[in-house]
C-alpha cells in the first residue's frame, strides 16, 4: 500500500507525464493534422526511418499493435507517397517498409521538433540529472513487455 504522502508525490509524477506528453506531441500533432495524419503515422514514420526496410511484422510486434490497427495508417502513408511497402527479396510473404525521400523529409521535421525541445529542456539540467531521466523512462517501457 502507498502512503498517502507518496501518493500525492507520485500523483505530481503522473501530471508531470501526462502534461510533458501533451507539450512533447503539440507541434508534431500540429503538423500531421495539416496532412491529415495522427500521432499513430508519425510512430510508423519514425520506427520506419529507424529501421529501414522492416518487416510489418516487426513494425507490429514493437509497436504492440494489431494488424487492424496498423493497416490505416500504413495506407495513408504509403498513398501519400510518404512509404513504400514492398515484398521481401527471399519471401514473398514478408512485407518490408521504407521511407520515401518525402517521408524521411516528414519524419525528419516531425521527431525534429521533439528533438529541439528536448534539447532545450535538457540545456539547463546537468548529465547526470538527463541520464537518471532516461533510466526512469527505459524501466518504464520495460514495465510494457
Amino acid at each position: 500500500m502507498i502512503d498517502a504522502n507518496r501518493e500525492r508525490e507520485l500523483r505530481l509524477d503522473v501530471e508531470a507525464l501526462y502534461f510533458g506528453y501533451r507539450a512533447f506531441t503539440a507541434l508534431p500533432d500540429r503538423i500531421l493534422a495539416e496532412q491529415g495524419l495522427g500521432r499513430a503515422h508519425h510512430r510508423i514514420l519514425y520506427f520506419v526511418r529507424r529501421e529501414p526496410g522492416i518487416s510489418i511484422g516487426d513494425l507490429l510486434a514493437l509497436l504492440k499493435v494489431s494488424k487492424q490497427a496498423m493497416n490505416r495508417p500504413l495506407r495513408d502513408l504509403e498513398s501519400l507517397g510518404l512509404i513504400t511497402i514492398s515484398p521481401d527479396a527471399t519471401d514473398k510473404r514478408i512485407r518490408r517498409v521504407t521511407t520515401t525521400r518525402k517521408g524521411t523529409q516528414l519524419e525528419a521535421r516531425l521527431t525534429g521538433a521533439q528533438l529541439r525541445l528536448l534539447d532545450d529542456v535538457f540545456a539547463d539540467l546537468d548529465a547526470t540529472t538527463e541520464a537518471h531521466w532516461r533510466a526512469a523512462m527505459v524501466r518504464l517501457a520495460e514495465t510494457d513487455r
